[in-house]
C-alpha cells in the first residue's frame, strides 16, 4: 500500500520543540527520526520516463545475464498503466500497456518449446491474476506470454520461486490470502496449479523466496515479516522474523529482497513509514545489522514513501558486488512523478560497516 510518510518528533508538549529540532537535524544529515539512525547513501541511477508525466510506480525487479553481467535490465510496474523495461542507464527499453500491474518478479531457466527464457510475472489487479512475460536472454527482448487467472479477487503482492525444478508464483490479496501456484509452460501460454493456500491476519504485500534455503518471506504490512517453509506440504504456521516496532521497521512493510554477498545472506526490508531499508543477516538466525536511507545526491534526489524493492547478488552492469533498486514516490523536483532509484551495494556496505 502506498502511503505518504510522516516524520514525528518525540511526544510531550514540554519537549516538542527540542524533538522537532532533533528531527530536522537528523533529516538534514540524511537519516530518519525517530528510530534506529539510518545511514545515508545516495543513488547512482534513476529511471527516466519521458512519455508519461505521472508514472504510478510501485515495484522494480533487476536482472543480469550470468554469462555477461554487463547485459542487465530493470523491470518496473506502473500500477495504473502496465510494465516498463529499463536499460540500466534508466532509459526505457520497452513498455507493455497492460493496465494496473502491482508487483513484479522473475526467474531464469523457464523453458518454452525447447528454449530457455526468463519468466517475468506481475500481479494484474484488473484481470485478477498473474500476468506473465518471457525475456529472451539472447536478445534482451521481452514478449507477452499470458495470464494465469486466480480465485482470490483483486491480487496485490507477488513473488516467484523455484522448487524441485519447478517455477512457482506466490500471490496474495488485501484480505491476507496467499496462494502458492506452480507454473507449467505450454506454447500457448502458462498453466497454473494452486498447490497451497496460506493466510495471515491482515493485509500483506511484499514477499520473496529464498530458493536455496526453501523459505518464503511475507510482509504483513502493519505487523511483521514472516517466514514460511516453501514446501507445499509443510506447516502453514509462520515464524516471526522481524516485527513492526517503529525502531527498525515502521509500517508499512513493503518490498522484501534477498542479497547474497561473499557467503553472507541478507534480507532487506522496505520500511515505508520512514523511508528506510532495515537489513537482517539470515544465515541460520536473524541478526539485525542496521538500516540505510537514500538521500539527495549531487544529481539524483533521495527516496521518499518507498514501496517496492529489488536486490541483485553479484555483478550487474557496472556494479561488481550487486545493486538494489527501490521505488521513490516523488522524483524531485518533478512533483507527482514517481520512479525507481538504483543503489550500489558497495555504498550500503560502507555505510553500515558490513564486511
Amino acid at each position: 500500500m502506498h502511503r505518504r510518510h510522516s516524520r514525528v518528533g518525540a511526544a510531550g508538549a514540554s519537549t516538542l520543540g527540542l524533538a522537532l529540532l532533533a528531527a530536522c537535524t537528523a533529516l538534514n544529515q540524511g537519516v530518519r527520526a525517530p528510530g534506529d539512525p539510518a545511514k545515508p547513501v545516495t543513488a547512482v541511477m534513476e529511471t527516466m520516463v519521458t512519455t508519461d508525466s505521472a508514472v504510478d510506480a510501485d515495484d522494480p525487479e533487476l536482472w543480469a545475464d550470468a554469462r555477461d553481467p554487463s547485459r542487465a535490465l530493470l523491470f518496473g510496474t506502473d500500477k495504473s498503466n502496465g510494465l516498463y523495461v529499463h536499460n540500466l542507464d534508466g532509459s526505457v527499453r520497452q513498455f507493455f500497456p497492460d493496465g494496473p500491474l502491482n508487483n513484479v518478479d522473475l526467474r531464469d531457466g523457464f523453458t518454452v518449446a525447447g528454449k530457455s527464457y526468463v519468466l517475468v510475472a506481475a500481479s494484474d489487479r484488473r484481470a485478477l491474476g498473474i500476468r506473465t512475460y518471457l525475456l529472451d536472454p539472447d536478445t534482451l527482448e521481452t514478449k507477452p506470454y499470458g495470464l494465469i487467472e486466480t480465485d482470490i479477487g483483486e491480487p496485490y503482492g507477488l513473488c516467484l520461486g523455484r522448487r524441485g525444478g519447478h517455477t512457482y508464483a506466490v500471490i496474495n490479496n488485501k484480505e491476507g490470502v496467499i496462494l502458492q501456484v506452480r507454473i507449467e509452460a505450454s506454447e500457448s501460454g502458462p498453466v497454473g496449479h494452486v498447490e497451497r493456500r496460506l493466510v495471515v491476519a491482515t493485509q500483506p504485500e511484499g514477499c520473496v523466496v529464498d530458493d536455496e534455503a526453501q523459505h518464503l518471506y511475507v510482509g504483513e504490512e502493519d505487523v511483521a515479516v514472516w517466514r514460511f517453509d516453501f514446501a507445499p506440504e509443510s506447516s502453514s504456521d509462520p515464524v516471526a522474523v522481524a516485527r513492526v516496532d517503529n525502531w527498525r521497521i515502521t509500517a508499512d512493510v513493503e518490498g522484501l529482497a534477498l542479497l547474497n554477498d561473499a557467503g553472507r545472506k541478507y534480507l532487506i526490508v522496505s520500511s515505508q513509514g520512514d523511508s528506510t531499508f532495515p537489513i537482517f543477516r539470515i544465515d541460520g538466525r536473524y541478526d539485525y545489522v542496521g538500516r540505510f536511507a537514500v538521500v539527495d545526491g549531487k544529481n539524483i534526489d533521495g527516496v521518499t514513501g518507498t514501496d517496492g524493492l529489488s536486490a541483485w547478488s553479484g555483478p550487474i552492469g557496472p556494479y561488481p558486488q550487486g545493486a538494489l533498486a527501490m521505488h521513490d514516490d516523488e522524483d524531485a523536483p518533478k512533483r507527482g512523478q514517481q520512479n525507481y532509484k538504483l543503489v550500489d551495494w558497495r555504498d550500503v556496505k560502507r555505510a553500515l560497516g558490513l564486511p
